[in-house]
């Protein structure tokens, strides 16, 4: 399905002046790149895998751009490629009847794909890419904590021959999104390789050691790729530094010398370091109008505004003793107003955004169904918010909700620090200061971890979405869900969710996945905001840079085939 967007595309016109800038390489020579890019990623990643739940994000993503390799993605027109520098061949749907044998597919590796060390790419690193993605229920890694584990939980067995391997699941279960397991939207954003395992001295066969191999992944700087680009230097507190991978078997040989990609929380300096030539461009996950009323007066840089795939909403621990209380998070829910939190950031520069009501679906998706409007969640009613607390036994005691004698509270309310969502949080403390909830703002700049750790009681940040639905639901609110961080568990979305991961058909599956959000919204579990516009800027001297609101990866989707215009 071809997703309409609305988009707001600005380019400016005019020769660049800005110069390449010098930096020194991996191993600290000094010299000037005769091509070097600086791309921004405006938020620290917390792991250099990105299979678990701390490396889960957007930015872990981008900063392994080029470097995991995938077999296919969406592009930002919506339409699907399947990367056939990767792949020998499409991916095979060698059975869906099931009158004929469980569900069944295949994918074969490039003849010529090998890994940065020359070791060739096999069916076994898909395999054991599988095997980490999975829950540690299916017994193939201990410790493994992915942030999805729907795919990878369907599958009975893998056989693989050579280049070769194909996926046999359990019996009467069908995956929809089979194609993606390993492409670019897939839990891993790729694949990652098998045989660095037993160099590391890790039996990827016995679960306890495939769980190290799985830390190791993510505590370890790769060394290795199977893109384009190699990570040389960096950290996960600076930056990271890439240089072309002297083994990259692609139609489309890297042409930039080096990419240096700095983690910059402070999206004031954005502009003032861009006008100097510091950075090249950046694709942030939060909105700025303050950025991008500047950027677009300026001459020799490109700027979008779109619509994004990335939806902020507002998520509450359900294991803090008093949230535990669905009639707390039904009124915390009512005094919330979604409309004001949406106003004051984006009806300036973006005057057409819209509220999200379908926790899944967009408004422009043949599947949407409101599931918001009718409910009194995110209106901002104090009235209604009022009742629900006098219902349920809760009173005011001046301006302090008390129950039982004892205050409500008061809860800690996080978010990372942004402009965007400092503005939401402080418009959240003051709305929720009306029916006597009081809150404390504590930003982090390591979102990840914060997730991970259940370190909130109140918190805001943003799923980023792709046209896969499938697995959503499961991924967000299953009660085995590494992705669940607020500890939710009810039995009737479980049950929603994992039929809509392993339905026969995309539209069995959005009706599991509208139910599923049916069933949610009562809990008050999740209050979506808004579908936040995304932008994009980069300096007029690049070539063949693209945002991709399709894909986490952003404009970093297509790396290896960035230049410096001529």
């Amino acid at each position: 399905m071809h997703k309409r967007r609305k988009t707001l595309a600005l380019a400016a016109a005019g020769t660049s002046a800005l110069m390449a800038l010098t930096a020194c390489t991996g191993g600290g020579s000094g010299e000037e790149a005769e091509k070097e890019v600086t791309w921004v990623i405006n938020s620290l990643p917390a792991a250099w895998g990105a299979i678990s739940s701390a490396g889960g994000s957007v930015y872990v993503i981008q900063m392994l751009s080029g470097v995991i390799p995938h077999t296919g993605q969406y592009q930002p027109d919506a339409t699907y490629e399947y990367n056939m520098d990767v792949l020998a061949e499409e991916p095979q749907l060698v059975n869906d009847d099931p009158d004929e044998g469980p569900f069944e597919f295949s994918f074969t590796l490039a003849e010529d794909a090998v890994w940065s060390d020359g070791t060739p790419m096999t069916g076994d690193d898909l395999r054991v890419t599988m095997m980490m993605s999975a829950s540690p229920d299916e017994g193939y890694c201990t410790t493994c904590d992915s942030r999805g584990t729907t795919g990878a939980d369907m599958v009975e067995e893998v056989t693989v021959d050579g280049k070769t391997a194909t996926f046999t699941l359990k019996e009467d279960l069908a995956n929809p999104e089979w194609k993606g397991m390993f492409d670019a939207h897939s839990v891993a954003g790729g694949f990652y390789p098998a045989h660095l395992a037993e160099e590391q001295g890790f039996d990827v066969e016995d679960p306890d050691q495939l769980g190290e191999y799985y830390t190791w992944l993510h505590d370890t700087r790769p060394e290795w790729s199977g893109g384009p680009y190699q990570i040389v230097d960096g950290d996960l507190e600076n930056q990271v530094v890439k240089e072309p991978n002297s083994e990259w078997f692609g139609e489309t040989q890297p042409a930039l010398d080096r990419i240096i990609m700095p983690f910059n929380t402070d999206e004031g300096t954005f502009v003032p370091a861009f006008q100097n030539g510091e950075i090249d461009g950046a694709n942030p996950a939060q909105y700025s109008e303050d950025v991008i009323t500047q950027i677009r007066e300026m001459e020799s840089a490109t700027l979008t505004v779109s619509e994004g795939n990335i939806w902020e909403h507002i998520d509450v621990n359900v294991e803090n003793e008093w949230l535990s209380d669905v009639e707390l998070r039904r009124a915390i829910f009512t005094a919330i107003n979604r409309d004001e939190i949406a106003s004051r950031n984006f009806e300036a520069g973006y005057p057409d955004y819209e509220l999200k009501n379908n926790h899944i679906f967009g408004s422009d998706s043949e599947y949407y169904e409101d599931h918001l409007s009718e409910t009194s969640q995110g209106d901002g009613d104090v009235e209604a918010a009022t009742g629900i607390l006098e219902d349920a036994g809760y009173e005011l005691d001046g301006d302090t909700l008390m129950l039982d004698g004892e205050q409500v509270g008061p809860f800690r309310l996080r978010s990372t620090d942004t402009v965007i969502r400092n503005n939401s949080v402080q418009l959240i403390q003051a709305q929720l200061a009306e029916i006597g909830v009081e809150t404390t703002l504590e930003m982090t700049d390591d979102l990840g971890n914060m997730l991970g750790e259940q370190d909130y009681d109140i918190v805001q940040f943003g799923w980023s979405g792709s046209p896969y639905f499938a697995s959503n639901a499961e991924q967000f609110w299953h009660s085995e869900s590494g992705s669940n961080f607020g500890g939710f568990s009810n039995e009737e979305v479980d049950g929603y969710a994992e039929a809509a991961g392993t339905a026969s058909s995309l539209d069995e599956a959005a009706e599991h996945s509208n139910a599923a959000v049916e069933a949610i919204v009562p809990q008050a579990y999740v209050l979506p905001i808004v579908a936040e516009p995304n932008y994009f800027f980069a300096s007029d001297r690049l070539s063949n840079v693209e945002d991709n609101l399709q894909s986490s990866y952003r404009a970093t989707y297509n790396i290896g085939e960035w230049d410096i215009a001529e």
